[in-house]
């Protein structure tokens, strides 16, 4: 087993506009050996790898790690292994590397199920994670929305919970971001107009990405938003 790895750094890259990556990160991607983009077997895209190249040097090795998207754990453990010993060869002998993600590495990230595995197979193996600005972050900045102040609690949300579980979390907070909103997105607007927040909420779609959108009635939207979309439900002041 090798005891000399170098370090693996995972970079929340943010939500689209490659601006919005902290100085750590551009630091990080401009001394890296390595970059590794994490994607499904049927597509070879990253938008995080994207939203990364203005910051990385043009001929550095770009390693793809593939994460199907499957709910068969034995399918996903056997990925999550190939992919932790794929970083864990890369990174032998001192070498060090970037894992890029988009948002933040801990929040709704492949990279959760990376740090694991390579806690578990790896654990000599440094990590240093970087944190990201989320969608939410941004889509709150681009929208003037306040998530929260004084004594406001926030929840979190996932869109793809069924209507029951989400109009049980919007009806006992005071602010609420729905992450993952394409997937489920008649569900959720139901969900919304049941607990009589359909008025409040703001539906965010590639947020600073190419064809930014913001939809402030939910009501004259098409059933299927596009797959980075979200929705806020704050105080609207811009």
């Amino acid at each position: 087993m090798h005891n000399n790895f170098g370090t693996l750094h995972a970079i929340g890259v943010g939500p689209g506009d490659p601006e919005l990556l902290t100085l750590k990160s551009v630091r990080l991607l401009s001394g890296t050996d390595v970059v590794f983009t994490a994607a499904s077997p049927k597509n070879t895209y990253s938008s995080a790898l994207e939203i990364a190249r203005p910051h990385m040097d043009a001929d550095i090795p770009v390693v793809r790690l593939e994460f199907p998207m499957t709910r068969d754990k034995e399918i996903l453990h056997k990925a999550w292994k190939t992919a932790a010993d794929t970083v864990a060869e890369h990174l032998a002998d001192g070498r060090s590397g970037a894992f890029l993600t988009l948002g933040d590495p801990l929040t709704y990230s492949t990279f959760g199920y990376l740090y694991k595995t390579l806690r578990q197979l790896h654990p000599d193996l440094p990590v240093q994670i970087v944190p990201g600005i989320t969608s939410y972050q941004a889509a709150a900045a681009t929208t003037g929305t306040i998530l929260a102040e004084n004594s406001d609690n926030m929840l979190v949300l996932s869109g793809i919970n069924n209507r029951e579980k989400l109009v049980n979390g919007l009806r006992n907070t005071d602010k609420a971001v729905i992450l993952k909103a394409y997937k489920n997105f008649p569900a959720i607007r139901e969900a919304l107009r049941e607990a009589g927040q359909i008025e409040n909420a703001v539906l965010v779609s590639k947020c600073g990405m190419e064809g930014e959108s913001i939809v402030r009635n939910l009501d004259n939207t098409d059933d299927k938003p596009p797959y980075f979309s979200l929705i806020l439900l704050g105080t609207q002041v811009g």
